[in-house]
């Protein structure tokens, strides 16, 4: 064996005593002191993220609402204050235009119903009386018209056709102006008023009840009754009619169909029986045929004017 080998394990011996000895000796373990440091509290944002996990712990019954209450608060300020364009407020003030009038017309159409609904019997009967009269007489007038538009249409000269139907028209419209005499069936109306009760309401009441049951041309003692006849009381006691005094009694001298004029004096809490509570008397004749002379005396209008077409 050379002498290297020889030294060999020798040198390998003291390298790995050398290596030992470096090593750093192991130290006992000593006893630990456990030093405790207070933790901070937690901040709001802490407690609000470490909530859930507690309430998810506790129960459901313990969960947060503060998901509703930013819902609530940004539906709020969504509706509050309201913001409204020009044609939104226009379109909410025609509504409400619109429903005002329906409950106006509704209300007005209960109260006429109520008022129906409270009459006397022999006001009913006095209503329905007038309704058939009036619609009597404008079937009439509309069969008229139906019978000159046929002879318009049929008639060979229809130029002179249509002057005879303009001078018969302007003949209806004088009687009813007052312009020209009248004559055709009728009554006489009598109302003596020895007490002096009768006031001037009280014959324009008797009017409104002729001409509703049709009369077409009237006359109270001497004056011609038309469209702008008026009655006023007079200081000494007695009326006028459109400024001319009439004495008692007051003779009305009407044309019309009698079967309608007499029942419409003569229904129960009608012109007779008002008259008769005032102590006069009213007396109805029907004779062959009536005239109603007085001439009314024509007057300009100072406003109204012929229409153009």
């Amino acid at each position: 064996m050379s002498e290297d080998e020889k030294t060999k394990p020798e040198a390998e011996k003291v390298e790995a005593e050398q290596v030992e000895a470096a090593k750093p000796e192991a130290k006992t373990p000593a006893a630990v002191t456990a030093v405790v440091v207070p933790a901070a509290p937690p901040t709001a944002e802490e407690q609000v993220e470490e909530q859930p996990e507690e309430s998810g712990r506790d129960g459901a019954a313990d969960r947060p609402v503060t998901a509703p209450d930013d819902a609530r608060r940004r539906l709020k300020a969504a509706l509050w204050p309201p913001r409204l364009s020009r044609g939104q407020l226009v379109v909410a003030v025609l509504l409400f235009s619109l429903g005002l009038a329906l409950a106006i017309q509704v209300r007005s159409t209960s109260d006429h119903s109520n008022q129906l609904r409270g009459a006397r019997q022999e006001d009913l009967v006095r209503i329905l009386d007038e309704l058939d009269s009036r619609q009597q007489r404008l079937q009439q007038e509309k069969t008229q018209l139906e019978q000159s538009l046929t002879q318009l249409e049929n008639s060979s000269n229809q130029a002179k056709e249509a002057e005879e139907q303009t001078r018969k028209k302007a003949t209806e419209l004088g009687v009813l102006a007052g312009a020209v005499k009248a004559t055709g069936p009728g009554i006489v109306l009598t109302v003596d008023d020895p007490q002096g009760q009768v006031k001037a309401d009280m014959l324009l009441d008797t009017l409104q009840e002729l001409r509703a049951a049709g009369a077409e041309a009237i006359q109270i003692n001497d004056v011609r009754v038309v469209a702008s006849t008026y009655f006023t009381d007079t200081s000494a006691g007695g009326v006028q009619i459109d400024g001319r005094k009439v004495s008692q009694p007051f003779r009305f001298t009407v044309i019309g169909n009698p079967q309608d004029l007499t029942p419409a004096l003569n229904i129960p809490g009608g012109v007779v029986r008002t008259l008769e509570k005032q102590q006069a008397q009213a007396t109805i004749t029907v004779p062959q045929s009536v005239t109603v002379d007085a001439l009314a005396t024509p007057k300009t209008s100072q406003y109204a004017t012929p229409a153009a077409k």
